[in-house]
């Protein structure tokens, strides 16, 4: 039985929340999710993107549902909004994934103060938001499955993005230790760490670095976000329901 299989099986009737799900990873995760069956609430700050991902859910599938939401997600008091407008509409919530983030580059001795706090406050505080906001309800439900975003930055670090990097590896701090307090409800709390996607955030990434990265991938190209969206709703997934506190790096084998 295929990963994709098995979430088509355990999905139909599930509520996801996506985080960042105007475009790129977002969308496509939430576009795997209503392949699935599952239906969404799309979170975040661009409503007319949103509404496009929402257009994508449905004709990914008929009858699937997504609750556009627009969100700060640095704002915990939106965060939780957000969750409890995608309760009152659906009244459960089975998956959520932290997905929104953005990458500002820059040598550590020019560190600016505003970069950084974005950085930790769009990446990381973000996601330590919505795993309390959702991990509530699921507590209630006895069962969940909370995804973060990091990068393979964020596990093997690189140069020039040293913030960057500290609030993706924050996230895998997160993902243990909230694995460790969730389980026992039945919560699993996973990590993905994508590596060179295609995506609005890294189109301008300079040649010769996206040339480095893609000549190490062991696969010989860059990544799409259906690469990543894949992986992140089978561990949603029953096909996956051992898994928890786990880091699964999607980088085409650059890093082994």
């Amino acid at each position: 039985m295929t990963p994709n299989a098995s979430a088509a099986d355990t999905l139909e009737g599930k509520v996801a929340l996506v985080t960042g799900a105007s475009r790129g990873i977002g969308r496509a995760i939430a576009v795997e999710f209503a392949r699935h069956g599952a239906d969404l609430a799309l979170v975040g700050r661009d409503v007319s993107a949103l509404e496009e991902t929402a257009a994508h859910c449905a004709a990914a599938r008929t009858g699937t549902s997504a609750l556009v939401i627009p969100c700060d997600v640095a704002n915990r008091q939106a965060v939780d909004e957000a969750v409890a407008g995608s309760l009152n509409r659906f009244g459960r919530l089975d998956c959520a994934v932290a997905n929104a983030g953005q990458s500002i580059d820059g040598l550590l001795i020019r560190l600016r103060d505003e970069a950084l706090d974005r950085l930790l406050d769009v990446n990381l505080k973000s996601a330590f938001y919505l795993t309390a906001a959702v991990a509530k309800p699921m507590m209630k439900q006895r069962s969940g499955s909370i995804v973060l975003v990091s990068s393979v930055v964020g596990a093997f670090g690189n140069a020039g993005q040293s913030m960057y990097a500290a609030s993706k590896a924050g996230l895998l701090g997160l993902c243990k230790s909230a694995a460790k307090e969730l389980g026992s409800r039945n919560i699993r709390v996973n990590a993905v760490a994508p590596g060179l996607i295609e995506t609005a955030m890294t189109e301008k990434m300079p040649e010769a670095a996206r040339g480095v990265l893609t000549n190490q991938a062991a696969l010989g190209r860059t990544g799409t976000p259906e690469d990543v969206s894949g992986p992140v709703v089978f561990l949603c997934s029953q096909a996956a329901a051992y898994i928890t506190g786990q880091t699964l790096v999607i980088d085409g084998g650059v890093f082994m």
